[in-house]
């Protein structure tokens, strides 16, 4: 048996896995993401934050799948500047601009709730600051790659990049622990079990693997049409030779 990685590293392989995954996932997204908003608009109001809270189910779930899709964009710029990996490139292409929709909508979101909040749409809080620079990295890594006609060397150099900017993620992480901010701190993932009730936690849970499966669904898109745009490169290039 192939392993799954080594099987997913063969680009004919992959687009032949993903033409079914794909929808697949995009179809799960939409069934959790129906039962997430529904249970989630049928829970209580909170006692502190009144409706104001069910921004929650938008906001969490985008900052998670933001610092996801950062790991992925990671640990994809790893293996094609390591190895040199075409396919492991297109997939760190992909992931970029999908990590950056996700980190301006939890940017957006968390204004949102914010403002009724804490009196403010912005604040310089070091959770909120680094989810700034989380998105900034995505925007410099399609940047620097847009900005060089070579493609070889536009992808080094962005993978690169990508290697770095993940020095980022555990501050963002470990930021409310670490300063006295005032984001409130984990509510979900603690050593002590989550801090919400079932009433919100289910919800949010169901939405986050709705954000996850819609990620996967998108990514594996965006690494087809890349796929194909580099076939269709190489086959113009042939053409212009033979001509």
């Amino acid at each position: 048996m192939i392993p799954a990685p080594a099987f997913l590293s063969n680009p004919e392989r992959f687009m032949a896995f993903s033409r079914w995954a794909a929808p697949m996932f995009g179809a799960i997204a939409v069934v959790l993401a129906a039962a997430g908003l529904w249970l989630g608009f049928a829970a209580p109001e909170d006692y502190q934050q009144g409706d104001t809270v069910r921004i929650m189910f938008i906001h969490v779930p985008a900052a998670w799948i933001s610092m996801f899709a950062y790991v992925c964009l990671g640990g994809a710029s790893f293996l094609a500047l390591v190895f040199r990996h075409a396919l492991a490139d297109a997939a760190a292409q992909a992931a970029a601009p999908l990590g950056a929709a996700f980190t301006f909508l939890a940017l957006v979101t968390g204004s949102l709730w914010g403002a009724p909040m804490w009196g403010a749409w912005w604040v310089w809080d070091a959770r909120l600051t680094s989810v700034l620079v989380l998105f900034l990295l995505y925007v410099a890594y399609m940047a620097l790659r847009a900005s060089l006609d070579d493609e070889a060397k536009a992808a080094r150099a962005a993978a690169i990049l990508a290697l770095v900017g993940l020095v980022n993620l555990p501050i963002v992480k470990f930021s409310v622990d670490w300063w006295n901010t005032l984001h409130q701190g984990a509510s979900v993932f603690r050593r002590e079990g989550p801090a919400m009730t079932a009433e919100f936690l289910w919800p949010l849970l169901l939405m986050g693997l709705a954000y996850m499966a819609a990620f996967g669904s998108l990514w594996l898109v965006g690494i087809r049409a890349e796929v194909w745009r580099r076939k269709a490169e190489a086959k113009a290039l042939r053409a212009a030779a033979r001509g």
